[in-house]
């Protein structure tokens, strides 16, 4: 089974705890192979209040969280059962399994946060196939020569000849 990316609804203003509880529950229940990150949907804002500029951090979608797992019966209790989850978005309830966002609106809401999809550790390496999703090189393929802490050097074709190019982690995505 792959993972893939659920939103779970929790208690509003608790975000940070059920996040928190979550990775401790993934780690001492032995769920590490099924919970892999938990994100809560942020993003910095410019707000310039009497003359003063501020930079504030706003929830996205306050009340959730989410979560990129393995759907197995396990991990659907483990994390159905952590304190402050009210539930799964896209279960029809009844013990039904929730349903996994689609690959675009994962890397809509990541590419907000600056991050990506892509989990540098374990999916991307040197010479992994990769589509570019963003930027001057949107829509073109390549082939991963190293990575950086942010920044990836891609080998693509451009017009008939192999160019290195360098492009942000957020901007691409594994090739199918």
């Amino acid at each position: 089974m792959d993972k893939q990316w659920y939103v779970v609804n929790t208690y509003s203003g608790h975000e940070s705890k059920v996040k928190e509880k979550l990775e401790m529950r993934a780690e001492s229940m032995d769920m590490k192979d099924y919970i892999f990150r938990v994100i809560i949907p942020e993003q910095k804002e410019v707000e310039v209040k009497d003359g003063v500029t501020k930079e504030k951090v706003k929830k996205m979608f306050p009340g959730y969280v989410l979560i990129e797992m393995i759907m197995s019966d396990e991990a659907w209790y483990v994390v159905r059962n952590t304190p402050g989850v009210t539930g799964f978005i896209g279960s029809s309830g009844k013990g039904a399994k929730p349903t996994p966002l689609q690959p675009y609106e994962v890397d809509n809401i990541l590419r907000n946060m600056g991050i990506s999809r892509i989990d540098v550790d374990v999916d991307l390496k040197e010479g992994s196939k990769v589509k570019i999703v963003a930027g001057p090189f949107n829509g073109m393929f390549g082939t991963v020569e190293s990575i950086e802490a942010d920044k990836v050097i891609l080998n693509v074709d451009l017009f008939g000849q192999a160019t290195s190019v360098e492009v942000e982690m957020n901007q691409i995505e594994l090739a199918g």
